[in-house]
């Protein structure tokens, strides 16, 4: 029995998701399974190559819908899952109890675990962990952005590493560790431990850029790294280094992308936050009410910068809007 694992690559909740999923099959649904990890990004696009679906079972986490009958599992918590309204019919339609949704979870790694232990009786005990840092990590639920930025935990390290190496077939190696062992143990394996230190020294680096080039104005910040390779940066750094901003917008580039970064600050609240979600679904791109992202073709960062300019004009204008409210009491 073959497995395809589909999952968020370049994310943390992405990798832990497809682990999670992966012992939870192989405990709750058959044990002589093979497991083939596959990671997917946010691109310009067709997101999905109907031919990778080549598995006895395709599964999908952590991203997208996909309306292929190829595909028969699917866990997802972003605010923007459906590509288009009819996507979203399709999954209303469905009667395979194979097939979940809730945005109300922070990590899909949690929401995964609560189906698997609700409806098949896994039991998530020894991965409890793995989902605290899931939770932790993809909700943006640390105690200030020190610890966001700081790296001191192996979760944190971890994060950096899946975020940012470029080493081809790294994360489907990881994947089944992170049920399998402690973080921090995960963290000391001998094709682990070598990528942490340059990766550090890229992150300390990573700092300098974004201070010397974020403009941070009417509660957001804005920055263009385009001529840099530098899309795994730490996307707290801006509310490290300004913390009295709401918003950041940041462009990035790599060999096949041009990004909108889109997000807000944890630990600065102002009425009526923009639903960043629904922003970034004007320029076909999505995330969560809180962060979200656009991808544009390597080809049209021009399209990319104007996109960048108008979304960071209507963030302003909103902080300037409710901060021109009086506060009364």
């Amino acid at each position: 029995m073959r497995v395809r694992v589909f999952y968020h690559d370049k994310c943390f909740d992405g990798a832990c998701s497809a682990a999670l999923f992966s012992r939870f099959y192989r405990e709750r649904i058959r044990d002589d399974v093979e497991f083939e990890f596959s990671g997917l990004l946010h691109r310009a696009g067709a997101l999905f190559d109907e031919h990778k679906f080549n598995g006895d079972e395709n599964a999908i986490v952590d991203f997208k819908y996909s309306t292929s009958p190829r595909v028969t599992w699917w866990f997802d918590h972003h605010e923007s899952a459906f590509l288009s309204p009819n996507d979203a019919e399709h999954f209303e339609q469905d009667t395979s109890n194979r097939k979940f949704y809730d945005p109300a979870f922070k990590s899909c790694t949690k929401f995964i675990a609560t189906v698997a232990e609700q409806r098949f009786g896994f039991n998530p005990q020894p991965v409890e962990e793995l989902l605290t840092w899931a939770d932790i990590i993809d909700g943006a639920a640390y105690a200030n952005a020190q610890s966001a930025v700081e790296m001191r935990e192996p979760a944190m390290k971890l994060t950096m590493v899946i975020e940012a190496t470029q080493q081809g077939g790294f994360v489907p190696r990881l994947i089944p560790l992170l049920v399998a062992e402690p973080l921090a143990q995960v963290l000391e394996e001998p094709f682990v431990q070598p990528l942490v230190g340059p990766l550090l020294e890229r992150h300390q680096k990573s700092i300098g850029i974004l201070r010397e080039r974020a403009e941070s104005k009417d509660g957001t910040v804005f920055f263009d790294v385009t001529d840099l390779e530098l899309e795994g940066y730490n996307k707290f750094i801006p509310y490290y280094l300004h913390p009295g901003c709401v918003y950041s917008v940041g462009l990035s580039k790599s060999s096949f992308r041009t990004k909108v970064s889109v997000g807000s600050n944890p630990w600065t609240q102002v009425p009526n936050m923009v639903n960043l979600a629904k922003v970034c679904e004007r320029y076909g791109g999505g995330g969560h009410a809180r962060v979200g992202a656009i991808s544009f073709p390597v080809d049209r960062t021009e399209d990319a910068r104007r996109a960048a300019a108008e979304i960071v004009a209507e963030l302003r204008a909103s902080y300037r809007e409710h901060e021109s409210i009086p506060t009364t009491g």
